[in-house]
Protein backbone atom coordinates (compact mmCIF):
# COMPACT_ATOMS: atom_id res chain seq x y z
CA UNK A 1 0.00 0.00 0.00
CA UNK A 2 1.33 3.45 -1.23
CA UNK A 3 1.18 5.84 1.71
CA UNK A 4 -0.36 9.89 0.93
CA UNK A 5 2.89 11.24 2.40
CA UNK A 6 4.64 9.05 -0.75
CA UNK A 7 2.03 10.32 -3.03
CA UNK A 8 2.74 13.68 -1.80
CA UNK A 9 6.40 13.32 -2.13
CA UNK A 10 5.81 12.30 -5.98
CA UNK A 11 3.69 15.03 -6.79
CA UNK A 12 6.45 17.17 -5.82
CA UNK A 13 8.93 15.69 -7.79
CA UNK A 14 7.02 15.85 -10.87
CA UNK A 15 6.56 18.93 -10.63
CA UNK A 16 10.21 20.18 -9.40
CA UNK A 17 10.80 17.86 -12.75
CA UNK A 18 8.42 19.57 -15.43
CA UNK A 19 9.99 22.98 -14.11
CA UNK A 20 11.84 24.95 -16.03
CA UNK A 21 14.28 25.55 -14.59
CA UNK A 22 14.49 22.42 -12.81
CA UNK A 23 15.68 22.45 -9.51
CA UNK A 24 18.34 19.58 -8.93
CA UNK A 25 19.06 20.32 -5.94
CA UNK A 26 15.08 19.91 -4.48
CA UNK A 27 14.53 16.73 -6.97
CA UNK A 28 17.68 15.13 -5.48
CA UNK A 29 16.42 15.84 -1.99
CA UNK A 30 12.98 14.07 -2.86
CA UNK A 31 14.63 11.21 -4.98
CA UNK A 32 16.26 10.33 -1.42
CA UNK A 33 12.93 10.56 0.52
CA UNK A 34 10.80 8.66 -2.07
CA UNK A 35 13.66 5.68 -2.49
CA UNK A 36 13.57 5.61 1.28
CA UNK A 37 10.09 5.38 1.92
CA UNK A 38 9.51 2.85 -1.40
CA UNK A 39 12.51 0.44 1.13
CA UNK A 40 10.51 0.41 3.79
CA UNK A 41 7.69 -0.68 2.15
CA UNK A 42 9.34 -3.12 0.45
CA UNK A 43 8.68 -1.77 -2.76
CA UNK A 44 12.45 -1.67 -3.39
CA UNK A 45 13.68 -3.40 -5.02
CA UNK A 46 11.41 -4.62 -7.21
CA UNK A 47 10.81 -8.37 -7.77
CA UNK A 48 9.18 -9.84 -10.53
CA UNK A 49 5.86 -11.79 -8.80
CA UNK A 50 2.86 -13.79 -10.01
CA UNK A 51 0.50 -11.21 -8.49
CA UNK A 52 2.02 -7.59 -9.00
CA UNK A 53 0.20 -4.81 -7.72
CA UNK A 54 -0.07 -2.65 -10.97
CA UNK A 55 -0.70 0.43 -9.34
CA UNK A 56 2.09 0.07 -6.81
CA UNK A 57 4.48 -1.18 -10.09
CA UNK A 58 3.55 2.10 -12.10
CA UNK A 59 4.05 4.08 -8.85
CA UNK A 60 7.69 2.96 -8.37
CA UNK A 61 8.53 3.08 -12.44
CA UNK A 62 7.42 6.82 -12.92
CA UNK A 63 9.87 7.39 -10.17
CA UNK A 64 12.94 5.40 -11.11
CA UNK A 65 11.91 6.93 -14.60
CA UNK A 66 12.77 10.40 -13.56
CA UNK A 67 15.55 9.45 -11.21
CA UNK A 68 17.04 7.92 -14.33
CA UNK A 69 16.29 11.80 -16.43
CA UNK A 70 17.50 13.35 -13.69
CA UNK A 71 20.29 11.63 -13.33
CA UNK A 72 21.60 13.03 -16.79
CA UNK A 73 20.91 15.88 -16.09
CA UNK A 74 23.42 16.12 -12.92
CA UNK A 75 26.10 14.66 -15.22
CA UNK A 76 26.34 11.35 -13.01
CA UNK A 77 26.19 8.54 -15.12
CA UNK A 78 26.76 5.49 -12.46
CA UNK A 79 23.56 6.87 -10.83
CA UNK A 80 21.95 6.79 -14.46
CA UNK A 81 23.66 3.32 -14.72
CA UNK A 82 21.68 2.28 -11.15
CA UNK A 83 18.54 3.32 -12.04
CA UNK A 84 18.40 2.07 -15.77
CA UNK A 85 18.88 -1.62 -14.13
CA UNK A 86 16.11 -1.45 -12.29
CA UNK A 87 13.77 -0.38 -14.73
CA UNK A 88 15.01 -3.48 -16.94
CA UNK A 89 12.13 -5.52 -14.51
CA UNK A 90 9.32 -3.18 -15.31
CA UNK A 91 10.59 -3.17 -19.84
CA UNK A 92 10.93 -6.49 -19.37
CA UNK A 93 9.19 -8.99 -16.90
CA UNK A 94 6.04 -6.37 -16.49
CA UNK A 95 6.24 -5.21 -20.31
CA UNK A 96 3.34 -6.61 -21.75
CA UNK A 97 0.64 -6.09 -18.44
CA UNK A 98 1.59 -2.60 -17.73
CA UNK A 99 0.12 0.15 -19.70
CA UNK A 100 3.11 1.29 -21.65
CA UNK A 101 5.47 4.27 -20.27
CA UNK A 102 6.40 7.42 -22.56
CA UNK A 103 9.71 7.51 -20.92
CA UNK A 104 10.62 4.44 -21.89
CA UNK A 105 11.76 4.88 -25.52
CA UNK A 106 13.54 7.95 -24.43
CA UNK A 107 15.25 6.27 -22.03
CA UNK A 108 16.29 3.02 -24.03
CA UNK A 109 17.64 5.58 -26.93
CA UNK A 110 19.80 7.38 -24.36
CA UNK A 111 21.44 4.27 -22.86
CA UNK A 112 22.24 3.21 -26.69
CA UNK A 113 23.91 6.34 -27.12
CA UNK A 114 25.59 6.26 -23.54
CA UNK A 115 26.82 3.22 -24.55
CA UNK A 116 28.90 5.15 -27.79
CA UNK A 117 29.93 7.73 -25.60
CA UNK A 118 31.89 4.51 -23.79
CA UNK A 119 33.04 3.01 -26.85
CA UNK A 120 30.95 -0.12 -26.12
CA UNK A 121 29.82 -1.00 -29.78
CA UNK A 122 29.82 -4.52 -29.10
CA UNK A 123 27.37 -3.96 -26.34
CA UNK A 124 25.69 -1.03 -28.13
CA UNK A 125 24.79 -3.93 -31.14
CA UNK A 126 23.68 -6.73 -28.57
CA UNK A 127 21.35 -3.95 -26.60
CA UNK A 128 19.87 -2.78 -29.89
CA UNK A 129 19.20 -6.21 -30.99
CA UNK A 130 17.69 -7.23 -27.46
CA UNK A 131 15.10 -4.50 -28.20
CA UNK A 132 13.37 -6.54 -30.69
CA UNK A 133 12.70 -3.76 -33.09
CA UNK A 134 10.59 -4.20 -36.38
CA UNK A 135 12.66 -2.55 -39.29
CA UNK A 136 9.43 -0.28 -39.16
CA UNK A 137 10.23 0.99 -35.56
CA UNK A 138 14.55 1.26 -35.91
CA UNK A 139 13.92 4.25 -38.53
CA UNK A 140 10.44 5.82 -37.43
CA UNK A 141 11.30 5.88 -33.41
CA UNK A 142 12.99 8.82 -33.47
CA UNK A 143 14.85 7.96 -29.77
CA UNK A 144 15.95 4.54 -31.26
CA UNK A 145 16.82 6.00 -34.83
CA UNK A 146 18.92 9.08 -32.86
CA UNK A 147 21.60 6.85 -31.52
CA UNK A 148 21.37 4.05 -34.61
CA UNK A 149 22.76 7.45 -36.82
CA UNK A 150 25.18 8.21 -34.43
CA UNK A 151 27.00 5.09 -34.22
CA UNK A 152 27.14 4.76 -38.26
CA UNK A 153 28.30 8.18 -38.24
CA UNK A 154 31.11 7.08 -36.12
CA UNK A 155 32.06 3.82 -37.91
CA UNK A 156 31.76 6.34 -41.37
CA UNK A 157 34.41 8.72 -39.50
CA UNK A 158 31.51 11.60 -40.26
CA UNK A 159 32.12 13.55 -37.38
CA UNK A 160 30.42 16.68 -38.73
CA UNK A 161 27.06 14.62 -38.88
CA UNK A 162 27.34 13.70 -35.44
CA UNK A 163 28.24 17.16 -34.30
CA UNK A 164 25.42 18.09 -36.41
CA UNK A 165 23.21 15.36 -33.96
CA UNK A 166 23.42 17.48 -31.36
CA UNK A 167 20.98 20.20 -32.75
CA UNK A 168 18.36 17.17 -33.97
CA UNK A 169 18.46 15.45 -30.45
CA UNK A 170 15.23 14.41 -29.45
CA UNK A 171 15.35 15.57 -25.60
CA UNK A 172 17.72 17.72 -23.85
CA UNK A 173 19.41 15.07 -22.20
CA UNK A 174 20.43 13.55 -25.96
CA UNK A 175 22.81 16.89 -25.77
CA UNK A 176 24.64 15.64 -22.66
CA UNK A 177 25.89 12.59 -24.10
CA UNK A 178 26.55 14.06 -27.81
CA UNK A 179 28.90 16.54 -26.69
CA UNK A 180 30.55 13.95 -24.52
CA UNK A 181 30.78 11.94 -28.09
CA UNK A 182 32.52 15.05 -29.21
CA UNK A 183 34.86 15.75 -26.53
CA UNK A 184 36.63 12.59 -27.34
CA UNK A 185 36.50 13.23 -30.98
CA UNK A 186 37.78 16.63 -30.82
CA UNK A 187 40.98 14.84 -28.92
CA UNK A 188 41.54 12.53 -31.29
CA UNK A 189 41.09 15.45 -33.75
CA UNK A 190 43.69 17.38 -31.75
CA UNK A 191 46.31 14.66 -31.69
CA UNK A 192 46.72 14.00 -35.47
CA UNK A 193 46.46 17.69 -35.78
CA UNK A 194 49.89 18.25 -33.73
CA UNK A 195 51.29 15.15 -35.88
CA UNK A 196 50.83 16.45 -39.15
CA UNK A 197 50.79 20.50 -38.94
CA UNK A 198 53.96 22.48 -37.44
CA UNK A 199 50.99 25.92 -37.38
CA UNK A 200 47.29 26.02 -38.34
CA UNK A 201 45.51 29.37 -38.67
CA UNK A 202 43.29 29.97 -35.57
CA UNK A 203 39.60 29.85 -38.11
CA UNK A 204 40.97 26.49 -39.75
CA UNK A 205 41.61 24.94 -36.44
CA UNK A 206 38.38 26.11 -35.28
CA UNK A 207 36.71 24.58 -38.02
CA UNK A 208 37.94 21.28 -37.40
CA UNK A 209 38.02 21.05 -33.79
CA UNK A 210 34.18 21.89 -34.36
CA UNK A 211 34.51 25.23 -32.42
CA UNK A 212 31.56 27.47 -32.49
CA UNK A 213 33.50 30.65 -30.81
CA UNK A 214 37.07 31.89 -30.42
CA UNK A 215 37.49 31.63 -26.58
CA UNK A 216 36.44 27.75 -26.58
CA UNK A 217 38.92 27.45 -29.08
CA UNK A 218 41.45 29.77 -27.19
CA UNK A 219 40.75 27.61 -24.15
CA UNK A 220 41.04 24.55 -25.49
CA UNK A 221 44.89 25.80 -26.89
CA UNK A 222 45.76 26.62 -24.18
CA UNK A 223 44.99 23.64 -22.02
CA UNK A 224 46.69 21.48 -24.63
CA UNK A 225 49.87 23.93 -24.58
CA UNK A 226 49.60 25.07 -28.08
CA UNK A 227 51.63 28.43 -28.98
CA UNK A 228 48.73 31.10 -29.85
CA UNK A 229 49.72 34.21 -31.96
CA UNK A 230 46.92 36.27 -32.01
CA UNK A 231 48.62 38.84 -34.07
CA UNK A 232 49.35 36.20 -36.99
CA UNK A 233 45.91 34.63 -36.27
CA UNK A 234 47.95 31.09 -35.96
CA UNK A 235 48.34 28.15 -33.24
CA UNK A 236 51.56 26.53 -33.13
CA UNK A 237 51.37 22.95 -31.79
CA UNK A 238 53.76 21.81 -29.12
CA UNK A 239 57.25 20.45 -30.91
CA UNK A 240 57.92 17.13 -29.41
CA UNK A 241 61.37 16.19 -29.07
CA UNK A 242 62.46 12.80 -30.98
CA UNK A 243 62.76 10.36 -28.62
CA UNK A 244 65.60 8.99 -28.05
CA UNK A 245 66.38 4.91 -27.63
CA UNK A 246 69.46 3.63 -26.32
CA UNK A 247 70.57 0.62 -28.30
CA UNK A 248 72.14 -2.48 -25.75
CA UNK A 249 75.15 -2.66 -27.87
CA UNK A 250 76.70 -5.04 -26.13
CA UNK A 251 73.90 -7.47 -25.10
CA UNK A 252 73.44 -7.24 -29.03
CA UNK A 253 76.99 -8.18 -30.02
CA UNK A 254 76.77 -11.19 -27.33
CA UNK A 255 73.56 -12.29 -28.39
CA UNK A 256 74.78 -12.19 -31.91
CA UNK A 257 78.09 -14.33 -30.95
CA UNK A 258 76.22 -17.10 -28.94
CA UNK A 259 73.94 -17.02 -31.82
CA UNK A 260 76.86 -17.82 -34.46
CA UNK A 261 78.28 -20.28 -32.26
CA UNK A 262 74.86 -22.27 -32.02
CA UNK A 263 74.70 -22.35 -35.60
CA UNK A 264 78.59 -24.09 -36.31
CA UNK A 265 77.61 -26.70 -33.87
CA UNK A 266 74.17 -27.73 -36.10
CA UNK A 267 76.58 -27.47 -39.05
Amino acid sequence: MISPQLVQLQKQLKAGFDAHPCDLKKCSALLVQLKLGLSQAGLLPVLATPDPNMDELIFVRDILEIGAFLSIRSKDMPSFVRYFAQLQTFYTDYDTILPPSPRKDPLLGLNLIRLLTENRIADFHTTLESLRLSSEDATENRFIKHPVNVERWLMEGSYSKVWNAREEAPTAEYKFFVDSLMDTIRNEIATCEEVAYDSLPLKDAATLLFFSNRSELLAYAQQRGWQINLVAETITFATKGEEKVEIPKAKLIFANLAYARELEQIV
